[in-house]
């Protein structure tokens, strides 16, 4: 029988402020607990960007400014299979940054317990996967890359 991963989107989200790019990390509380940036399956059918949008929007309350798609793909397996997720084993992700308004945050409470806007250090410390740090990385330095380019 082959290993099911489900599809979903890594979005880096982050605002561009007058103390410089901020980045928004969310306490996840269920299914595991520790910091992560938004990230969400693709329904059926649905446009990678339209799933990355309607992520953004559940999970922090706000419509993307700017969605940029990078040629990062991953995966990685459940530490437990999860009741709502039967048959599948992990997830495979695709990497996108979204940049959003600077400001309050609306959390899906069933989801995250919190949340925090952090410079790229303090995020790339704080959150829980390799995966994750990796790809912040990624995003941070393309950011970097295109203040350069002005």
């Amino acid at each position: 029988m082959s290993q099911k991963f489900r599809k979903i989107v890594f979005v880096v989200t982050y605002s561009k402020t007058n103390d410089g790019i901020k980045y928004l990390l969310l306490r996840r509380k269920f299914h595991w607990k520790g910091w992560e940036f938004i990230k969400g399956g693709i329904e059926k059918g649905e446009p990678k960007k339209v799933a990355v949008k309607r992520e953004v929007l559940e999970e922090a309350g706000k419509k993307t400014l700017k969605i940029k798609k990078f040629q990062v793909f991953g995966k990685y397996k459940y530490k437990k299979e999860l009741a709502d997720r039967k048959g599948f084993v992990g997830q495979s992700f695709s990497l996108y940054s979204a940049e959003i308004k600077f400001g309050r945050i609306k959390i899906d409470v069933k989801e995250h317990s919190r949340y925090e806007w952090l410079n790229f250090n303090e995020a790339v410390k704080k959150l829980t996967f390799q995966n994750q740090k990796k790809c912040l990385k990624i995003v941070n330095d393309w950011l970097k890359n295109e203040k350069n380019k002005v």
